[in-house]
């Protein structure tokens, strides 16, 4: 792939950071409540690199990354989803699609979003409007998707996420997603948590998490800090004897090729490829939507590709 991110950190550092991506899956209250931590700070960071994200871009496409990155601790094999936001505020919504895995990818629909006024705080309400969110599970041992939706009520994905659950899955669950950056506009911690409670919870022991969830210290301060995940779920969660059960990577990462988009230019109605044929542009970049890498078409090979059949 022809990737827009080029990191100036040293290859083993890079290495070092690439590794603590990762989604952490664990229980407490002897399995009566499931959990999954994902530390996520590198794939945020490339994510922003190969759009060239501003700020608030970054933390509106950043909290749904992170968001798929948790949900991917229930899939397994091939499995894969998809959050889809449309509102009809300036945010106009995303995409974001993930595996079982750990390859995150997807997009914002308003690469730039328009602000009337500065924003005062990270409230993203005024920027979505009415609106509806939607999950869509492909699980291999199902013989259609899944899909859930729900209309925005609360102007937060982590809230919103909590009432799908909730209202399709009849799953209480609570989500915390966050995101840190310097003085200087820099990423520097991205983290989120999930907690699902089972059938067998009980309603004492889910609201004494709710309690907990509320309280909890930032994520996104936390690994700014360099605490690490497993730390973080064993000092919070001692009261509920928190047993890390596995974990696995998680990244900024998309299948597009060249030959993939090929294929797209082969597809074009006739009228298309007649106007691409005799009038250009020459060379041309097609880019990916998900993850905005740029593939080129020299004159040369566009032209054999695209050859309308009057002319061939």
């Amino acid at each position: 792939m022809e990737k827009l991110y080029t990191s100036t950190i040293p290859p083993k550092q890079l290495l070092k950071r690439r590794q603590r991506d990762k989604v952490h899956s664990f229980l407490l209250a002897d399995g009566r409540i499931r959990g999954a931590f994902v530390q996520g700070t590198l794939m945020l960071d490339e994510m922003r690199m190969n759009f060239g994200h501003g700020l608030l871009e970054t933390y509106v496409l950043g909290q749904a990354y992170l968001a798929g990155a948790l949900l991917t601790a229930n899939l397994k094999g091939n499995d894969r989803l998809a959050l889809h936001l449309e509102c009809a505020g300036p945010l106009k919504g995303y995409v974001v699609e993930a595996t079982a895995t750990g390859e995150i990818r997807g997009y914002l629909k308003t690469p730039q979003i328009p602000l009337e006024k500065p924003l005062e705080s990270f409230d993203l309400s005024p920027l979505m409007g009415p609106g509806f969110l939607t999950v869509t599970k492909h699980l291999v041992d199902a013989k259609q998707p899944y899909e859930g939706k729900v209309p925005l009520m609360h102007g937060s994905l982590a809230n919103d996420l909590a009432e799908y659950f909730l209202t399709s899955e009849q799953t209480p669950t609570a989500f915390t997603l966050s995101i840190r950056f310097d003085d200087r506009g820099e990423l520097t911690g991205a983290g989120g948590l999930f907690l699902q409670a089972m059938p067998d919870a009980g309603e004492k022991l889910t609201a004494a998490l709710e309690t907990l969830v509320a309280d909890l210290p930032s994520i996104g301060d936390a690994l700014t800090e360099g605490q690490d995940a497993e730390t973080y779920i064993m000092e919070n969660f001692a009261a509920f004897d928190p047993r890390v059960i596995g974990n696995r990577r998680v990244e900024f990462f998309c299948r597009c090729s060249k030959e993939q988009m090929k294929a797209y230019l082969l597809l074009l109605p006739e009228a298309d490829r007649h106007e691409l044929y005799h009038h250009g542009p020459s060379p041309l970049e097609l880019k990916c939507n998900n993850c905005n890498s740029a593939y080129h078409f020299e004159k040369d090979e566009l032209v054999a590709l695209i050859r309308p059949r009057a002319d061939a």
